[in-house]
């Protein structure tokens, strides 16, 4: 039996609200990466888990607790998500970080079946993360009604 952890990218979960029902409809279905597993293998989602997000100073580590979530419940397997194998620059840095701390857990890159190409995701993703955005400063200062 597998027992899966699907890590997720915080900036699409979050910000763009992703709810990853590809990634569960896929792990139901098994398609995409999920299709990899033996036909007769029994597949457990164990959970899904947010990266902590851009590095920064504490490198990886914040992610390694997070990731301990999932381990400390016998995960043997990860998933990095569609949208971190897409969007994310650290994923290669994340998964030897996780190989380096959870030598038995296997890392998969990829979760559902590509409904568009990673380089047009990426510009698509681009886009919503670049809109314009109104905030309360537009309020207080009235430049919040159109017209």
């Amino acid at each position: 039996m597998a027992k899966i952890g699907i890590l997720t990218c915080s900036n699409a979960t979050q910000d763009l609200g992703c709810s990853s029902v590809s990634c569960l409809a896929d792990f139901r279905k098994r398609k995409g990466t999920f299709s990899e597993y033996p036909e007769n293998e029994k597949l457990t989602l164990a959970g899904i888990i947010n990266c902590p997000g851009c590095p920064t100073l504490t490198g990886s580590d914040k992610l390694i607790e997070r990731i301990r979530a999932l381990t400390d419940f016998g995960v043997d397997t990860i998933h990095f998500s569609f949208c971190l194998k897409s969007l994310c620059p650290f994923k290669e840095q994340y998964a030897k970080a996780l190989k380096d701390s959870f030598p038995d857990i296997s890392i998969v890159i990829g979760t559902h079946e590509e409904h568009v190409a990673p380089k047009e995701f990426r510009r698509r993703v681009k886009q919503l993360f670049c809109q314009p955005r109104k905030t309360m400063v537009d309020i207080i200062l009235n430049k919040d009604e159109e017209g």
